[in-house]
């Protein structure tokens, strides 16, 4: 099977590689199969690539390598539709923003992955976990980068 990604081309790909999110993710309800990609320039971060629209990816890190204690505290019901045998095999990802001129991480709606099973949850985390964690600066971004 094949994805035409506008943002990367033409993707092959199997369907044992696709990841479920049967409710889709906030602000894409649509949006409900997806491809878990790694960045080939950049190993800190992946890519979540729409199979449903094309045009849809989503860079996403591990918090945990910007916000070493990032905890999630959920209600367990939020994590049982992933089918998990043990919670410490969920892998927790976060989606990364770009906003007013900084890079952001979504620390307060993580996505969780049983990617044993292929199923993926967005959840709204309990406490004070900020929509908008600030990790850098577009501009210092872009002068590391050139």
């Amino acid at each position: 099977m094949w994805i035409a990604s506008t943002r990367f081309g033409p993707i092959p790909f199997e369907p044992d590689d696709v990841i479920r999110f049967p409710e889709g993710l906030l602000g894409l309800p649509d949006c409900r199969e997806w491809l878990l990609l790694a960045d080939q320039r950049n190993p800190t971060v992946a890519w979540l690539q729409s199979v449903d629209r094309p045009e849809v990816a989503l860079c996403v890190v591990s918090p945990r390598r910007f916000v070493p204690n990032y905890q999630v505290r959920l209600p367990r019901r939020e994590v049982q539709p992933l089918e998990l045998d043990n919670l410490d095999s969920a892998e927790v990802l976060v989606i990364v923003s770009r906003s007013a001129g900084y890079i952001t991480l979504n620390l307060k709606a993580p996505l969780i992955f049983n990617l044993q099973r292929g199923l993926g949850r967005q959840v709204v985390c309990y406490g004070d976990q900020p929509i908008q964690y600030v990790v850098a600066s577009l501009g210092a971004a872009l002068r590391k980068s050139a």
